[in-house]
């Protein structure tokens, strides 16, 4: 089994998006998957509420302190993966999901603020050694804060995801419907970039 955590100390850089987008993507790869919804708000568990496509992908809310033995709980059920949502602003939170993952995925906009909470969020993942990947989303087509973004990532020495999330309706408009960008519109480039980090994400755990 494994576990993909998808940590950020700053809010609305599309940790639930990928968190479920993801998630839904192994299921289509004919994976067994659980998604842990860390977040108060519950956002991957109200998303899930509302899908009507009848999947094995079973989305669970559960309070931090219960993380390691939903962990354990989903490895002798046979999950393949497990993905872990995880709230802004929470670092003991981050650090546990962090603790137990085989992958962090660390989502940032390519913006000063976030760029300053991802940096943040760097330095707690390092305390624990493992491998993490910060992914750029909400990229704008053209501009200087890509590239911006990449040279700050360079410096802190971790790793940057070649997959760039861009700047999308197509997330936000599948969400309302309880889905995924790959579903909502498969064709899409949207789609197509779920399905590159996914890609990415079996080659590194």
């Amino acid at each position: 089994m494994k576990i993909i955590s998808i940590i950020s100390q700053k809010g609305g850089v599309g940790k639930t998006t990928l968190s479920t987008a993801l998630a839904v993507e192994a299921i289509t790869n004919n994976k067994q998957v659980i998604l842990l919804d860390l977040d108060p708000q519950a956002s991957s568990s109200f998303w899930n509420d509302s899908r009507q496509n009848q999947d094995n992908l079973a989305v669970t809310a559960i309070p931090p302190a219960r993380l390691e033995h939903y962990l354990k709980a989903s490895k002798d059920a046979g999950a393949n993966f497990v993905f872990v949502d995880t709230p802004p602003f929470a670092k003991d939170i981050a650090y546990d999901a962090a603790k137990f993952a085989d992958l962090v995925l660390i989502p940032t906009k390519p913006a000063v603020l976030d760029i300053i909470a991802m940096t943040r969020t760097v330095d707690l993942i390092k305390a624990f050694s493992k491998r993490s990947s910060v992914i750029l989303t909400f990229c704008p087509p053209t501009g200087k804060e890509i590239e911006e973004a990449q040279d700050a990532v360079k410096q802190l020495g971790v790793e940057l995801c070649p997959i760039k999330i861009g700047n999308r309706i197509a997330f936000s408009r599948a969400q309302q419907f309880g889905q995924t960008a790959q579903e909502y519109e498969p064709n899409s480039k949207a789609a197509k970039e779920i399905k590159q980090l996914y890609k990415y994400i079996c080659i590194h755990v």
